[in-house]
């Protein structure tokens, strides 16, 4: 093994084959349900699903099933099936994909498993209010719709009612669908567990404010998975407490994701699913390191609205307040908190053709960190699942300009 072989197997993350192994046992305990008695249930990656632990439903997540196309390579298949169903190629990719992977089980685990019951909140956009009555429609299941208030600054006293009394409401409907009434001292436990896990998750993120960074915002991409998939189990907890020692161990050890890390970035949107580790590379060969990056800090950045000991009177806040829900300036200034915590010295922004809320603002986002960091940016402009909107030779070329104008602050 040549000593460039023996620096990347140092590298690689251990903990990753133990996700993969939750994983799957996750995909086979859902595609089992019906054999086993248990409900599925379809929610959207946003959406509360402390109280379907509770009530042993399987939570399924369509988004992490576009994801899994994106990575999978199989996007653009999947998204031309959808557009000759008649859906526009202007929707949303992870939408399109698996609207198109229904009717014939089609993606990377055969189709998701079918559905009992599906659950959507658009905290997170107003793609999945129609894409989730298309399933329902499909599958002839019922759906709960969980609406909140777009949060610009604050979170009103009017917000908080509305928000709680449709959390009643939503509890009430899973009660319906699974024929079984919610315990309370449960999801008060499987809150706990959530808050725990989420704490742990920022922990993780948190050690990339040594130098070096002991993981990247693209490992992030990756073990995000069980803070969306598995919130609020203690395999959650267990899994991000192991993670976290391997990286203070990795930190106490000086290994760093990057092996000669001289610039630290800031990745903004989705990632580009099917071209990660090209990115990740591009990247790293310029010994530019993404240290952190606004899309897995959001699956935290809410904690400070939960109570986990009170946890259902504080759900509405928690799942209203989260980063796709808030006001450009909002979004600026967290994003501007992360390039002063991390260390950032630039910020890349993917702006990214399927998810409006998340780009629409982008560009103002960019010039306030301009304007009050002083740090350089770049717009890279792409798609999370559909390779026909990436554009590899443009692309490379703004890094490169990019990475130059880093090379020439540094002296």
């Amino acid at each position: 093994m040549t000593e460039i072989d023996e620096g990347k197997e140092r590298r690689k993350i251990k903990a990753a084959k133990k996700m993969k192994e939750i994983m799957t046992a996750y995909y086979i305990d859902a595609k089992t349900a019906e054999q086993t008695g248990k409900k599925v249930a379809w929610i959207t990656s946003g959406g509360p699903v402390e109280p379907l632990i509770a009530m042993d439903i399987i939570p399924v997540y369509p988004e992490n099933h576009g994801a899994m196309i994106g990575a999978s390579k199989m996007g653009v298949d999947l998204c031309e099936k959808a557009e000759s169903m008649g859906y526009s190629s202007d929707l949303c990719s992870y939408a399109r994909s698996d609207i198109a992977c229904a009717p014939v089980n089609g993606g990377p685990i055969g189709g998701l498993p079918r559905p009992d019951m599906l659950v959507c909140c658009n905290n997170i956009c107003g793609t999945v209010l129609k894409w989730y009555e298309i399933q329902a429609r499909f599958f002839k299941v019922p759906l709960f719709i969980l609406d909140t208030p777009f949060c610009h600054t604050g979170f009103s006293a009017e917000a908080q009612r509305y928000v709680q009394g449709q959390i009643e409401e939503y509890i009430a409907f899973l009660e319906e669908a699974s024929g079984k009434q919610l315990d309370h001292d449960r999801l008060q436990k499987v809150g706990r567990l959530s808050v725990e896990g989420q704490r742990l998750w920022q922990a993780v993120l948190d050690t990339a404010m040594n130098r070096p960074a002991p993981l990247s915002a693209f490992d992030a991409f990756f073990h995000l998975a069980l803070i969306v998939t598995l919130r609020g189990t203690q395999q959650a907890v267990d899994y991000y407490k192991m993670l976290l020692t391997e990286m203070q161990e990795r930190v106490a050890s000086g290994i760093g994701a990057v092996p000669n890390e001289k610039y630290r970035l800031l990745w903004d949107n989705l990632p580009v699913w099917f071209r990660t580790k090209w990115l990740s590379e591009k990247f790293a060969a310029q010994d530019a390191c993404l240290v952190a990056d606004s899309y897995t800090s959001a699956w935290c950045g809410s904690l400070k609205y939960v109570d986990e000991h009170n946890f259902l009177e504080t759900m509405a806040e928690c799942y209203t307040r989260i980063y796709l829900n808030i006001g450009v300036d909002e979004m600026a200034r967290q994003v501007m908190e992360m390039v002063e915590k991390y260390g950032a010295e630039g910020l890349v922004m993917h702006s990214n053709r399927s998810c409006k809320p998340y780009s629409l603002g982008q560009y103002d986002i960019q010039r306030i960190v301009r304007e009050k960091m002083g740090i350089p940016t770049v717009m890279i402009e792409a798609d999370m699942v559909d390779e026909r909107s990436f554009s590899e030779g443009q692309i490379e070329t703004r890094i490169e300009a990019f990475i130059e104008l880093l090379k020439e602050r540094k002296g």
